[in-house]
């Protein structure tokens, strides 16, 4: 077994029309045992962005951790808010700094730009290579069934609503086709001027 699916968990990501959702479950386990239901895999980092950090559990905090840091750095420095994109890369760095000892997360970020109000999504590996497609992004242990639901499920300029409703079921069928996800999820809708978040019931079992 992999050490990234060691604690299991999905995240997805993706983009609307002028707005961005980004969902995770709520599953903290080791191996097949389940921990928790309340594990937080999805993190805000500003007013309209958000990182999901599935894989080991204590480097998911680490990573967090981390990020944060450099995140108050370079607004006390600019005096600014981060861009999507430049959050994208400084995450992107920090992982390939730990190239021959990586921390065992595949992060997902969405945001949405702070002038223009375009939405974006990026993953990228645990070496910090990224991918900014203009759709979706998956990340986790069931990545292949969120990559098909999320085929049939996504349309280009998706209302708040609608994306909402895609995104929620992407994640709780392909959650519902993998032992090690699910038990809940979470999932933010961030638009221009709200962040409205929804904690999803699934199946417990």
């Amino acid at each position: 077994m992999s050490i990234l699916s060691h604690n299991g968990g999905a995240v997805i990501a993706m983009a609307g029309k002028d707005c961005v959702a980004i969902a995770a479950d709520r599953r903290f386990g080791v191996g097949a045992q389940t921990i928790s239901c309340d594990f937080q895999k999805v993190f805000e980092m500003g007013p309209h962005l958000y990182v999901g950090l599935p894989g080991l559990a204590t480097d998911t905090q680490t990573v967090q951790q981390r990020l944060k840091f450099r995140l108050n750095l370079y607004e006390l420095k600019e005096g600014r808010r981060m861009a999507p994109k430049t959050f994208a890369h400084m995450l992107s760095n920090l992982l390939y700094e730990r190239r021959f000892g990586p921390y065992f997360v595949e992060p997902v970020i969405a945001g949405l730009d702070p002038v223009t109000s375009k939405p974006f999504v990026c993953n990228m590996d645990l070496i910090g290579c990224p991918n900014m497609p203009e759709d979706f992004v998956v990340a986790g242990t069931c990545s292949e069934q969120l990559y098909g639901m999320c085929e049939a499920l996504w349309e280009p300029d998706l209302a708040p609503n609608e994306l909402f409703e895609s995104i929620s079921q992407a994640l709780i069928n392909a959650c519902d086709r993998d032992a090690i996800s699910g038990w809940g999820a979470v999932v933010h809708v961030i638009e221009k001027d709200k962040v409205t978040t929804r904690t999803l019931k699934t199946r417990m079992d």
